[in-house]
């Protein structure tokens, strides 16, 4: 029996509303969430304007094998970035090892067009670059 050929695994993808529900912003705010909400955008987008709350961790760090913040370990991550691309890259990384990750299509420009909080690096409003 020939082994099957190597895939990679495709991790789910979640659209603005489920991510907001799954992490507790939006209309389900003061809820409690199932999930955090991984911002895998550079340090300046981040600081720019991020969801409040959220954990941030750039595409490129993980890539290079740097480990989840602590707020995130062991959590189901939803994965976002400014239109998806590198969060579905960061899914499919965590994925492989071993977390259980989603990433949000549209990503925080879909986010902020949906009229969800979005915080600079000083708590003020904040915008997506």
């Amino acid at each position: 029996m020939a082994d099957a050929p190597h895939q990679r695994y495709t991790p789910g993808r979640v659209g603005v509303p489920e991510a907001a529900a799954r992490t507790g912003h939006g209309a389900a705010a003061g809820t409690s969430a199932d999930a955090v909400l991984l911002d895998v955008r550079e340090l300046h987008e981040w600081q720019a304007g991020h969801a409040p709350r959220a954990v941030h961790l750039p595409l490129s760090a993980l890539a290079a094998g740097a480990p989840l913040p602590d707020a995130a370990q062991g959590m189901p991550l939803v994965v976002v970035c400014r239109s998806g691309n590198r969060s579905r890259q960061a899914a499919a990384l965590l994925a492989e090892r071993g977390a259980d990750a989603v990433d949000v299509t549209g990503g925080m420009r879909d986010w902020a067009d949906a009229g969800l909080p979005v915080v600079d690096a000083h708590g003020g409003d904040g915008s997506v670059s």
